[in-house]
């Protein structure tokens, strides 16, 4: 059986929000890295959109309420993306906050494999921390590691999984 062709989309935006994500924390010029990260946005908030739909019409609210509340968080990550990396810190933490609560509910119900629940789980947490630390006062970009760039392999990995369960023949 073929893959639904709202699921390719879906699919693709997934693959190119995560490499031009993940692209746009290790370059150098503000440009770029803006560019790359408004591309990354609008093709994450495109893809699960329609998995927000998917999802409903499957009968699985939590699932559809997380990347509901996904495409809400990347929305604001979006929102001040052009501001630079400094200025863009206060819809960054309201962004990985969604992110995190989007990951929890996307993972509460077997929807998805083991493996990808937990990968989703454990970005969570390291958004969590994030978006702590920088409430506390800890001076932390969207770029700073070990936090928050540690958050971003794993939600990769799960991007990676949602893939597969989009592509794979029925």
């Amino acid at each position: 059986m073929r893959s639904n062709p709202l699921d390719i989309v879906a699919a693709i935006g997934l693959a190119i929000g995560g490499a031009l994500g993940l692209a746009g924390t290790f370059v150098g010029s503000d440009a770029l890295r803006e560019t790359l990260w408004t591309i990354d946005g609008v093709a994450l908030v495109v893809a699960t959109a329609l998995l927000t739909m998917k999802y409903q019409r499957l009968g699985n609210d939590c699932v559809a309420a997380g990347f509901l509340t996904f495409l809400a968080g990347e929305s604001l990550l979006l929102a001040g993306n052009a501001a630079g990396l400094e200025a863009s810190v206060p819809s960054y933490v309201g962004g990985i906050s969604l992110w995190a609560a989007a990951l929890v509910l996307i993972s509460t119900p077997k929807t998805f494999a083991l493996w990808m629940r937990l990968t989703a789980v454990v970005a969570a947490a390291l958004f969590v921390v994030s978006a702590g630390l920088i409430i506390w006062g800890t001076p932390l970009l969207p770029t700073s590691s070990p936090l928050p760039a540690a958050g971003y392999p794993f939600l990769l990995l799960t991007f990676i999984g949602w893939i597969w369960t989009l592509l794979k023949s029925d």
